[in-house]
Formats: structure tokens, sequence, C-alpha cells
């Protein structure tokens, strides 16, 4: 009897994060979608605030001082990965794992041009004996395409975890670039 509550509660503890990320139509109707074979995908990131910075120019201020006072020059290659990792690494995990959970293939093209703003990051840390998960937030707008002011849909994406799950993501990029793996697979199932 006491294995099968220990049993339990460890399958409850475990499943527990796996149910923080949210998505939320907060305006419109995804229907609209429903026969669609085909979508173009957009990125933004207006007005992004990146942990407990209000805003993501004085987050990446402070990380480029930190890292050119421990190495010269460290912070500014830094600074440049820190925006060329979204077109590398997080924009196409989010595109991948979208189109093979909702069904769609990428067009730019398409009727439908869904926009993710990237509204919170978390970058989250491992230092192999402490971490903290990666997450990010954003608004997704799904306008027509050829006539941005039609709104179809608004929805949210809340706490998009990102993490490896052996542990060893000790890359910033590597942890976040899985919460959008995991936002574009959420939001792919949810719109199929």
């Amino acid at each position: 009897m006491k294995l099968k509550i220990l049993l339990g509660m460890g399958l409850v503890i475990l499943t527990l994060p796996l149910h923080a990320q949210k998505i939320k139509v907060t305006e419109g109707d995804i229907k609209t979608l429903k026969n669609e074979s085909s979508i173009n995908i957009e990125f933004t990131y207006n007005d992004m605030r990146v942990g407990k910075f209000k805003t993501e120019a004085d987050y990446v201020a402070k990380k480029t001082e930190e890292y050119n006072k421990k190495e010269a020059g460290k912070g500014d290659t830094w600074a440049k990965s820190w925006v060329s990792d979204r077109e590398e690494r997080y924009e196409p995990k989010f595109v991948e794992l979208f189109t093979d959970n909702s069904k769609m293939k990428e067009d730019k093209n398409a009727t439908y041009t869904l926009i993710f703003n990237t509204s919170f990051t978390e970058p989250g840390f491992n230092i192999g004996v402490m971490r903290q998960n990666a997450y990010i937030d954003g608004e997704v707008t799904i306008v027509e395409t050829k006539n941005r002011n039609n709104v179809i849909a608004k929805l949210t994406v809340s706490k998009s975890p990102g993490r490896d799950v052996m542990g060893v993501d000790f890359d910033t990029g590597w942890r976040i670039s899985e919460a959008y793996a995991k936002a574009g697979k959420s939001l792919g199932k949810y719109i199929k």
C-alpha cells in the first residue's frame, strides 16, 4: 500500500512540470485554420523582457559587461550570439515542431500568417549542482497574409519550458531553443 502511494506521488511530481505551459485563445477563432494545409510563420521580439530585467537591452548590456570583464571580447561575442541564435536555433526549432504537429507546411505564400512575438524570456542556468530551467512567454497573432489588418485569432503561450532531459544543458541557447521547440510542438497540436 505504501509503495502504491509513493509511486502515485512520484508520478504526480514528475508530471507537474510537464503541464506548466498554457495556451489560451484571447481573441477570434482558430477554426478558420481547420482546412488549411500551409501557413506562413514569422517571429518578432517586440518589448521582450528578460529574466529580472525590464528590457532586453538592459539584460544584454549587463551580460556583455560581465563576460567582457572575465575575458576581453567574450561579451561582445555573446551579445552577437544572443541575437543570431533566434534565426539560427530558436525559430527553426519552433517551425520544425509546429509543422510536424499541426500537419501544416510552412509557406510564405500561404493564406494565413502566424506571428509569434516573444514577450518574455527566462534564460535559466545550469551550473551542474544547481539549475533553473529556461522558459518563454509569447503572443500569437494569426492574420490574413495579404491583409494584415484582418486578425483571425490571438493566443497566448505561457511558460513554455526549455531544458535538456539529461540535464546537460549548460548552454543558454540550447535551453532557450528547447523552450521554442516545446512552444512550437504544443501550439501545433493545439491548432490541429
